[in-house]
């Protein structure tokens, strides 16, 4: 039996359990990643583990999501991400230096090797042909003190691309038609594979693209094929030596299959506010456009850019476009100036941002109220831009360039001929604002400014409970819902009583000051509960609060693994229906819990109306232990023989 690319890979990375899809496996992990929005809390958790330095082959630590300083915080942040590098044997990327998955698909990605990162965006390193799996910041921080990172096996579905892409389709059209296949929730479980006659027209940053914005179908990662163009990539970012083929073995076996004629697509958007209300940009031309936002660690390559260069050459941004234009690297924005395409998009009336997250994460450039905005990037949550009556769309730099052109949605193929962009032979490479780690400890203690706060304590998962439903929810309930990002909360990630006050803010206000006042609750929610980024702060600000169990028809795979992280017992309804009998301000009672979970047979009674209802777990005897030890950190603990330092 022929092996696919994912299963050749987890075969190389299994350390625990059996390749049998749904079962927990145990993966080595070589690289990881962190960024600041999650990176503090992260080496916050390393250092508690009391492992003097990391033990992986190579972890990064990127500044690109705090970059807006209109306070301390943000430079208090990095201030002591930086002394976490220099202590713990990371390699430093500053701020300035690019977006974290475009750098390091540009600098550090390697094929065949595992990448674990606490970003929801990690796969986008499965377009060079790694496993690239994103993760709660915990789970990070347990991979570089050289423990393995557990997932369920996933099934491996096969993405044949075949032919030559239709004019003005792009890598972003592709994986919005997955998008629009699939939904949301179709990747759950499953890593999306992608091979065909059609790769051979879609170079590594298209590739990317599509990995990229595999997150939005809740899948564990997303990969392709390392190939000729991978070569070809990473021989122009001069790391040829680091190159490994990697093809699928003549009769791999999928569970799924799937087929995309590229010559068939159209030009493709996704409406307000999910990425999967995928519709034909044809259909939804003429509507006017107030924003336009290029960049995201989606669309922000060199490829992507020098498209839109052309494209804007020797044009007028309409006037009632606002355009801002963010290069995903240093790389990219060099490289850009060097050969006036930068210029070319300066003139057209275009802002220039910083090579950052920016917009994508709400940290700057929030549409005006009620308008509408095409960006680039992956998610167009409601609220997420920092404009809650904003509506969102998702599109190609293509089509938006195109639209910001005329002043409203625009199907590039009214441009005429395609822009075609080639890649550079050679890319210029600078490297200056990476700091590399040291042989030795250069740093004998973390810097820690005063919005940074200890972590947290919590106590053991109790073997009866006995809490109100504070909150019911509908169905996907994103990370964005739960804890939002933003330029006014994302500088509190180091600080959870601050930030904990503003959980399910765009929900319910009132939410958290109840959650205090209740000492403890429960959360009813739908189907694909939590999906979207990987923020543990979704997990632990709701435990800082008290609440000490969710019970929904199904979780997100992120969030739920970083609910077990914090000590939140994550509960699946065995009859769907009986979500419908449960209130907000019911109050609901387990008993015999601990036993329960070892048989996987729990039953929630309901106090308020005399029911009661049969729930189940999806965890692991791993899952467990962690949660009956209070949470992944005093597991880790126990198991590195580090508890008490």
């Amino acid at each position: 039996m022929g092996l696919n690319i994912t299963r050749k890979i987890i075969t190389q990375h299994l350390v625990e359990g059996e390749m049998i899809p749904g079962k927990e496996i145990g993966l080595k992990i070589d690289q990881t990643l962190t960024q600041d929005a999650t990176g503090t809390m992260a080496y916050l958790e390393f250092a508690a583990m009391g492992i003097p330095r990391v033990k992986t082959e190579l972890s990064v630590s990127y500044i690109d999501h705090n970059t807006l300083q209109t306070g301390f915080e943000n430079a208090d942040d990095h201030r002591f991400l930086q002394s976490a590098a220099a202590k713990f044997g990371i390699y430093f990327s500053r701020a300035g230096n690019g977006i974290c998955h475009q750098v390091h698909l540009e600098r550090f990605g390697i094929p065949g090797k595992t990448l674990l990162g606490s970003d929801s965006h990690t796969p986008t390193c499965g377009g060079l042909g790694m496993l690239a799996i994103g993760a709660g910041g915990l789970d990070v921080a347990a991979a570089m003190a050289g423990f393995p990172y557990y997932v369920q096996m996933p099934e491996v579905v096969n993405i044949r691309l075949h032919g030559r892409p239709a004019p003005w389709i792009s890598g972003k059209d592709i994986i919005l038609e997955v998008l629009r296949r699939l939904t949301v929730k179709g990747g759950v479980g499953k890593v999306m594979e992608y091979t065909g006659d059609g790769l051979s027209y879609l170079e590594v940053p298209e590739r990317a693209t599509i990995t990229n914005m595999g997150a939005e179908l809740g899948a564990t990662s997303s990969v392709f094929p390392s190939d000729r163009m991978t070569r070809r990539f990473m021989a122009a970012q001069g790391r040829e030596e680091a190159f490994v083929e990697i093809l699928p073995d003549p009769g791999a076996v999928y569970d799924e299959e799937m087929d995309i004629y590229l010559n068939e697509l159209e030009p493709l958007i996704a409406l307000p506010h999910m990425p999967d209300r995928v519709v034909r940009v044809s259909d939804a031309e003429g509507s006017k456009v107030d924003q336009v936002f290029i960049g995201s660690c989606t669309n922000s390559s060199y490829a992507n850019l020098m498209r839109v260069a052309a494209i804007l050459k020797g044009k007028t941004v309409h006037p009632d476009v606002s355009l801002v234009v963010a290069p995903g690297s240093r790389q990219v924005l060099c490289s850009l100036a060097s050969n006036g395409a930068l210029a070319e998009i300066i003139r057209s009336g275009a802002r220039i941002l910083e090579c950052a997250c920016g917009p994508c994460v709400g940290v700057g450039q929030a549409p005006s109220s009620g308008a509408v905005s095409l960006r680039t990037s992956n998610r167009n949550f409601e609220g997420r831009s920092g404009t809650a009556d904003a509506n969102v769309y998702l599109v190609s730099c293509e089509t938006a360039a195109a639209s910001a052109l005329t002043g409203q949605i625009t199907d590039p193929r009214r441009l005429g001929e395609p822009v075609m962009i080639e890649l550079p032979e050679v890319f210029s490479v600078d490297d200056s604002m990476i700091i590399p780690p040291s042989d030795r400890d250069t740093c004998s203690r973390l810097v820690m400014g005063p919005n940074i706060k200890p972590l947290p304590s919590f106590q053991t998962l109790e073997d009866h409970m006995e809490h109100e439903v504070l909150l019911k929810t509908g169905d996907n309930i994103t990370t964005d819902h739960i804890m939002p990002a933003g330029a006014k909360i994302l500088p509190l990630r180091s600080n959870i009583p601050a930030i904990s006050r503003h959980t399910f803010g765009s929900v319910d206000p009132t939410f958290a000051e109840r959650a205090l006042n209740a000492g403890g609750g429960i959360i009813v929610g739908g189907e694909n509960y939590g999906q979207g980024s990987s923020r543990e702060h979704a997990a632990l600000a709701p435990r800082y609060l008290g609440i000490r169990a969710v019970l929904v028809k199904s979780f997100a795979r992120i969030h739920m693994q970083n609910l077990v992280n914090f000590g939140v017992l994550p509960l699946v309804f065995v009859d769907r229906e009986d979500y419908a009998d449960i209130e907000q301000g019911d109050v609901l009672r387990m008993a015999g819990i601990i036993k329960g979970l070892e048989a996987n047979e729990l039953e929630v009674k309901n106090l308020s109306k005399g029911r009661t209802y049969p729930v189940k777990h999806n965890l692991s005897k791993r899952q467990i232990d962690i949660l009956l030890a209070g949470g992944l950190l005093e597991y880790v603990k126990k198991q590195a023989g580090t508890e008490g330092r």
